[in-house]
């Protein structure tokens, strides 16, 4: 933390020393704009181009317009959940738990795919599409019970889970599996076995729902050290989007109601990045573009990777600013821009307009 820069945790023992209670208590905050904005602040690899970023903002309102992008097209997809009741928050937390790392260095015919209702599927809908084969094959798969079943929930009943259609086997399968221990240890000590007990547990805050997740389960605390700040900064990409998909799901309603859902900044993974960078919106140094356009792995938590996560969330703020400034009627946040981003970026990628790769980086985070 620089000198100048202000302590959060003081303020707010000040605040409820002489005023008896923390703003912070009252409505929380996750923190992750902050951390992103100070990143930006201080980074040297990623720079905005803000021209860009304003001429990208006309240009996403006007095709979200055009094309009447809101909540409703998360259930338009043929492999999300149709219900909206308790097996579908059950569905919505298990595809977010395991929502990480599907790129592959091999051909596109030769990466991890699965074969479901007469489709192949990559990426992320091949996560989507083993989770529901694996229901209609009576596999319990979104229920806390069966992951702490070490003789039915095994390295070898999740591969059969997630078995390929290709020679390649899912990316961080041992790590998947701990994922599910870990949540169904968590949910049975603090939530009676059920995500919907951690949801009401919230109160209908977005943030809190966040903060609760990366409180009491480490696989969603998404957050590294970044020089000169004390504090960590918070990315928590899984825990956002599990609030973001149960808000769009059930179209805020329901367990999708949350009074400030607008708090949930863009998802920082590794596709988001990559339109951004096509838009003109950000670039990168010279080293870190050889780093992206040859491929080469990006570990986790390094500088590179913290200074284009964090760069991508600050963009997509600043363009969901500027769509509010010219539009201040329009219902939108960072949270549809991004789904419109990333379905945007994977159209391209699928007609082969791929102006730069994505970055690349295995871990659990994205």
């Amino acid at each position: 933390m620089s000198d100048d820069e202000a302590d959060p945790e003081l303020l707010a023992l000040l605040r409820q020393h002489f005023f008896g209670k923390s703003n912070q208590e009252d409505e929380p905050e996750t923190g992750v704009l902050e951390g992103a904005e100070y990143v930006y602040d201080n980074s040297i690899d990623v720079a905005l181009d803000m021209r860009a970023t304003k001429n990208a903002a006309a240009l996403i309102y006007a095709q979200m317009q055009q094309k009447e992008f809101s909540t409703e097209n998360w259930s338009e997809h043929e492999l999300h959940p149709k219900t909206k009741d308790e097996s579908t928050v059950a569905f919505i937390f298990t595809m977010d738990l395991l929502n990480f790392s599907f790129w592959s260095l091999r051909p596109e015919d030769e990466r991890f795919a699965v074969s479901y209702r007469g489709k192949t599927w990559t990426g992320y809908w091949s996560l989507v599409a083993s989770l529901q084969r694996a229901l209609e094959e009576d596999i319990p798969i979104t229920d806390p019970h069966y992951w702490q079943n070490e003789e039915e929930c095994n390295i070898e009943s999740l591969r059969h889970v997630f078995r390929s259609c290709t020679d390649e086997e899912i990316p961080l399968l041992e790590a998947r599996l701990a994922c599910l221990r870990e949540a169904g240890q968590v949910l049975y000590e603090k939530y009676n076995c059920s995500f919907t007990k951690c949801i009401e547990a919230a109160n209908k805050s977005a943030a809190g729902l966040v903060n609760q997740l990366a409180r009491d389960f480490d696989c969603f605390r998404d957050e590294f050290r970044f020089e000169g700040r004390r504090k960590p900064i918070r990315f928590l990409k899984r825990a956002q989007i599990l609030v973001a998909d149960i808000w769009a799901c059930f179209n805020g309603e329901g367990y999708g109601e949350f009074r400030d859902i607008d708090k949930i900044t863009m998802f920082a993974d590794y596709r988001v990045p990559q339109i951004l960078a096509t838009l003109g919106c950000i670039g990168y140094s010279p080293p870190l573009l050889a780093i992206v356009a040859r491929g080469d792995i990006l570990e986790s938590g390094h500088s590179y990777e913290i200074q284009l996560r964090a760069c991508s969330i600050w963009c997509v703020e600043l363009i969901r600013r500027e769509i509010k400034r010219q539009h201040p009627e329009a219902k939108i946040n960072a949270i549809l821009i991004d789904f419109f981003l990333y379905d945007t970026m994977k159209q391209l990628e699928a007609q082969g307009k791929e102006t730069i790769p994505h970055h690349r980086t295995r871990s659990i985070w994205y």
